[in-house]
C-alpha cells in the first residue's frame, strides 16, 4: 500500500517515519526543506510537492497546523490547485491536524462528492506519544472508513476512538486541549507556587502526582526544567507543541462554545494567558513554558 504523509512537523515526522519503518511505501513532503531533509536521512522517500507525493496513493495523510492549510491543500487557495483532483475514486483521506469541525466537513463534502473517504482523525499524546507510537487518535467519519484506515492508525497509535460523523474527532480534540491547557496552567500555577516558597520541585511534583493533583502535566510532561528529562522543559521547551498552537486549539474551543452556548470559564482565562505568553514573545515555545510568565523571579 502506498501512502502519502503530508506535513512532518514536530508530530507528522515521527508518525511518517513509524509507517516506513512498519513496511508501508510511504511519500512523504512538506514545505519545509529542513524537516524533508530530516526525514529522508532516516531513510523515508521525499516527494518533490505535494502533488507528487499523491500519485498512486490508496491513503493520504495530512497533519498540518490549522484550517486554512487543510482547505488550502485539498480545495485549493486562489493560486493553486487543490489535491482532490488529483485523488482516484476510493482514495482515503485521514486528515490528522486539528482544525475546526466545520473545517473538516467542508474538505469532506468536497473529497465525498469526487468519491473520495474522508476521516478527521486528530491524535492526542505529544511528541513523545508519536515517536513510540502510541497516540490517541479520535475518529469522525464513516464507520467502514475507519476500519480501512484502522491498520494504519495502529502503527502510529495504541488508542483508536471512534467519536461519531465527521468533525466529532475534532470536537473531541479541541475538548481535550482545551482540558490540557487548563490543566498545564494549573499545574504550572502549583509547582511555581511550591517553589517561591523553598520546595523542591521534584518532591513537590512527585507528592502531587501520587496525590488527587495527579494528571498528565505531573505524569508525562512537567513544565519545571530539570524535573523530567524527557519534557520539553528539559530542552529549553523546544520541539514540543508550541504555545500559538495550544492558543489556535483554545480558540476553536471557545468558538465551539459561542456556537452552541456553552459556558467555558476556564477555557476562556486559559486561552487569554496563552494569548499573553504568546504576545510576549513566546509563541514557538512548547505550552509548558506558560510555567515561566508565572514564576517568582
Amino acid at each position: 500500500m502506498k501512502i502519502a504523509f503530508i506535513g512532518l512537523g514536530n508530530m507528522g515526522s515521527p508518525m511518517a517515519l513509524n509507517l516506513h519503518q512498519a513496511g508501508y511505501s510511504v511519500q512523504a513532503f512538506d514545505l519545509s526543506r529542513p524537516a524533508c531533509d530530516r526525514l529522508a536521512a532516516a531513510g523515508v522517500p521525499i516527494a518533490a510537492d505535494a502533488a507528487a507525493s499523491v500519485q498512486g496513493a490508496q491513503i493520504v495523510i495530512s497533519m498540518l497546523p490549522a484550517s486554512r492549510h487543510v482547505e488550502a491543500l485539498f480545495l485549493g487557495d486562489g493560486t493553486r490547485a487543490g489535491l482532490l483532483p488529483l485523488l482516484a475514486a476510493g482514495t482515503l483521506v485521514i486528515d490528522c491536524s486539528t482544525i475546526a469541525a466545520a473545517a473538516a466537513r467542508k474538505v469532506a463534502d468536497a473529497a465525498h462528492a469526487r468519491g473520495v473517504l474522508f476521516i478527521d482523525a486528530p491524535v492526542s499524546g505529544g511528541t513523545g506519544g508519536a515517536v513510540a507510537g502510541s497516540l490517541t487518535f479520535m475518529v469522525g467519519g464513516d464507520a467502514a472508513a475507519l476500519e480501512r484506515a484502522r491498520p494504519v492508525l495502529e502503527k502510529m497509535g495504541a488508542n483508536i476512538f471512534h467519536a461519531g460523523g465527521v468533525g466529532a474527532g475534532q470536537t473531541a480534540k479541541i475538548c481535550n486541549n482545551m482540558l490540557l491547557g487548563i490543566l498545564m496552567a494549573g499545574t504550572s500555577e502549583a509547582i511555581a507556587l511550591g517553589v517561591a516558597n523553598g520546595l523542591d520541585p521534584k518532591v513537590l511534583s512527585e507528592i502531587m502526582r501520587r496525590s488527587s493533583g495527579g494528571n498528565w502535566a505531573l505524569e508525562k510532561y512537567n513544565p519545571m526544567p530539570g524535573v523530567m528529562q524527557t519534557a520539553p522543559a528539559a530542552k529549553g521547551y523546544t520541539g514540543g507543541f508550541g504555545t500559538d498552537l495550544m492558543l489556535k486549539d483554545l480558540g476553536l474551543a471557545q468558538e465551539s462554545a459561542t456556537a452552541v452556548q456553552a459556558a467555558t470559564p476556564l477555557g476562556g482565562l486559559a486561552r487569554s494567558l496563552y494569548a499573553a505568553h504568546s504576545l510576549a514573545g513566546n509563541g514557538a515555545l512548547d505550552f509548558s513554558s506558560i510555567i515561566c510568565m508565572l514564576q517568582k523571579r
